[in-house]
């Protein structure tokens, strides 16, 4: 059952950042974010929002060990706390902070709590 979880889980994470990655302009816009003077936005959304999580979820199906999806489990804390904190200094939209920041949540626990 963890096994089956962990895949699904790592196919979410690939599935995330594949919106980042093949549609950066649809991703930027989102999550309120546009592309000013330059293209160099785009080129953020491909690599830490779609790359960075492509990559990450094809590597833990590779590997394998229960490690490898606690660590993107850790990527995920990491996210939902950016978000918990721009709660706090950054007023942003409440409601795309509880859906993101939930989701991201909901992976971080399941992938760190199942595999360490």
């Amino acid at each position: 059952m963890i096994d089956t979880i962990n895949i699904i889980a790592a196919l979410l994470t690939i599935a995330f950042g594949l919106f980042g990655f093949l549609a950066p302009r649809y991703t930027a816009s989102a999550l309120d974010l546009e592309p000013t003077h330059s293209t160099m936005g785009l080129s953020e959304m491909r690599a830490s929002v779609g790359g960075l999580f492509v990559a990450a979820g094809i590597a833990a199906l590779s590997i394998g060990a229960p490690i490898a999806y606690a660590m993107i489990g850790f990527a995920f804390a990491g996210a939902a706390t950016g978000r918990v904190v721009s709660l706090f200094l950054d007023k942003p939209p409440v409601k795309k902070v509880f859906v993101f920041g939930g989701i991201e949540a909901a992976l971080a626990a399941w992938m760190i709590g199942a595999n360490l």
